[in-house]
């Protein structure tokens, strides 16, 4: 389409708060068709949240003053009641798969841009359908037993479309820059830009979009072009996004047909590193791709995944997962998630899905940018670097053996370090003890970002310069005032929390056989009490402190265990 031609008309269908939608559904073991969350957890204040801090909450949390971007600890004290959820989103593409078909089965073409996000063009839907009202209307009625709170809004281009579907409105054709005038530029998606666009005095779109083009392509690149035409009205896509001048679609039989999601993905591993590395050769990077499944009866799944970035080899992974997860479980709601993981697909044939393996997938780029309109957030290079730096890991595993490369993952326990596993590089992820399971006693959340092993060494004194002590009841006659950690310069304690109590191998200093449980008669062979503390310095430093006394009580020994960030 020529740049005076405009962007095209298109409908959005935006899901408000998906996250959390997907989260509850997925803790409360509903399915797609499930209402669960309109019910009593409606008036909850939720949050969902990814590395510790918070990508989604629920409306009665944002009235508490919960915001995207707090960590968990700030959210907390916020919100008190808060309830805190861990992102899943394999749960968020299974659930959203129904909402996906239910436009696709009115328009074919549909863009996924993320779970929770989908659009499609307004052209043909509104050709068949008499008007965009009646699109609205046509969308309304077929999504309305899927997901009752899903906003459709028409514009031009996709990002003006997304913003209209947010306010549930039709913006009129050629409009569309009016309507995003007053919008603020965090809408743009990009914080690190918005951040320095409101430092330079920049808080509407209407005064990014009043820039001179070529002033911004200089200061501030690609990236901020594709903004400033966002802001314009003009157009979404990415810059210089255009379709691949050779067929660089790429395909996979399986024989025998796969009928479970993690063999599926672990099989495409190759064909899809093969497939980023070709655009790579060729100096381009895939922006939006479509994928398609196809079964031994002819069934097929066909689905177009954009991505605001450049897709990776794991981003492409992660997608087939997701696709796969969907179209197996997608319109079984009430099946549980983990039986995509463990259970073949026919024998128990569903509506919408497949009824036999899966023996066919299929890659293929719709759009592609030159590598360097955008820049790898991982490694910080261009194009093909990550999986560059994948393949240096895997070689350091060759030469120096399979557990020279670890990566880290959460584990079941009750202290920090308990719930620290190193797993080889490339292994199953799953953790040995399960960290979802009751721990009596385990650390409230969050964990500290850095521990120390061994801990550190530290002095904790009341006002009056003497040691902190905690009573065999886990009483704290007196609070704590300064800290000198390793000998350093003390400093005043502006805040604290605790004591909990550390009561594990209880039996260590008794005597006796596995039978005999009576106390030693010398006390001074029994184990120190122990407890826990988070304090908080002058400097804002929060640190996870341990204090161990003899039976005495008044001989407390600290040291750090942790630091929070």
């Amino acid at each position: 389409m020529s740049e005076a031609a405009g962007p095209p008309r298109t409908v959005a269908v935006w899901c408000p708060d998906w996250p959390v939608t997907a989260a509850l559904q997925s803790s409360d073991g509903g399915g797609a068709g499930s209402r669960g969350f309109h019910g009593s957890d409606a008036d909850r204040p939720v949050a969902v949240l990814s590395a510790n801090r918070v990508i989604a909450c629920s409306h009665p949390a944002r009235r508490a003053g919960v915001t995207r971007g707090l960590r968990r600890r700030e959210a907390q004290a916020r919100c008190p009641e808060l309830l805190v959820l861990n992102r899943d989103e394999l749960a968020e593409a299974r659930l959203f798969e129904p909402v996906v078909a239910a436009v696709e089965s009115l328009a074919p073409g549909v863009e996924v841009s993320r779970p929770g996000l989908a659009a499609v063009g307004a052209r043909g839907p509104s050709r068949y359908f008499g008007s965009e009202n009646a699109v609205i209307g046509a969308l309304a009625r077929e999504l309305g037993d899927v997901v009752p709170d899903a906003l459709i809004g028409i514009a031009d281009g996709p990002f003006a479309a997304e913003q209209a579907a947010r306010r549930g409105v039709i913006v009129p054709a050629g409009q569309s820059a009016g309507f995003l005038a007053d919008l603020a530029v965090e809408t743009l998606g990009d914080p690190d830009l918005a951040d320095l666009l409101r430092r330079l005095g920049i808080r509407r779109l209407s005064q990014f979009a009043e820039l001179p083009a070529r002033d911004v392509l200089a200061r501030f690149g690609p990236v901020g072009a594709w903004a400033h035409r966002q802001a314009q009205g003009r157009d979404a896509r990415p810059i210089a996004a255009r379709a691949p001048g050779v067929d660089f679609s790429v395909r996979l039989d399986f024989e025998p047909a796969l009928a479970r999601v993690d063999t599926v993905a672990f099989s495409a591993r190759t064909l899809v590193e093969d497939f980023i590395a070709t655009l790579a050769a060729h100096g381009l990077a895939c922006t939006c791709l479509e994928l398609t499944l196809q079964t031994d009866n002819g069934e097929e799944a066909v689905r177009r995944w954009r991505h605001t970035g450049v897709l990776s080899a794991i981003d492409v992974l992660d997608r087939i997962r997701w696709q796969v997860e969907g179209w197996l479980h997608g319109s079984r709601g009430a099946r549980d998630s983990a039986l995509a993981q463990g259970s073949a697909i026919g024998g128990d044939p569903s509506p919408g899905g497949p009824s036999a393996g899966i023996t066919l997938l299929r890659l293929a780029p719709i759009e592609t940018v030159p590598t360097g309109a955008h820049q790898q957030a991982l490694w910080g290079g261009m194009g093909a670097q990550d999986e560059r730096a994948h393949r240096a890991l895997a070689r350091v595993q060759t030469l120096l053996g399979h557990g020279s490369v670890l990566t880290a993952v959460v584990n079941g326990g009750r202290d920090p370090l308990q719930r620290t596993q190193l797993v080889a590089w490339g292994d199953d992820r799953a953790p040995v003890k399960s960290p979802d399971e009751p721990w009596p006693g385990q650390l409230p959340a969050p964990a500290p970002t850095v521990l120390l092993d061994p801990p550190t060494p530290a002095r904790v004194l009341d006002d009056a310069g003497r040691a902190v002590l905690v009573t065999a009841r886990g009483a704290v006659p007196v609070p704590p005032a300064r800290l000198s950690v390793d000998g350093a310069a003390f400093v005043a304690i502006t805040g604290w929390a605790g004591p909990w109590p550390v009561e594990e191998h209880w039996w260590h200093g008794l005597t006796g056989g596995p039978g005999d449980r009576q106390p030693a008669a010398d006390l001074s062979v029994l184990p120190a009490r122990r407890f826990r503390f988070q304090l908080v310095d002058v400097r804002g430093q929060a640190y996870l402190a341990l204090c161990s006394s003899g039976p005495d009580a008044v001989t407390p020994t600290w040291s750090i265990e942790g630091i929070y960030d």
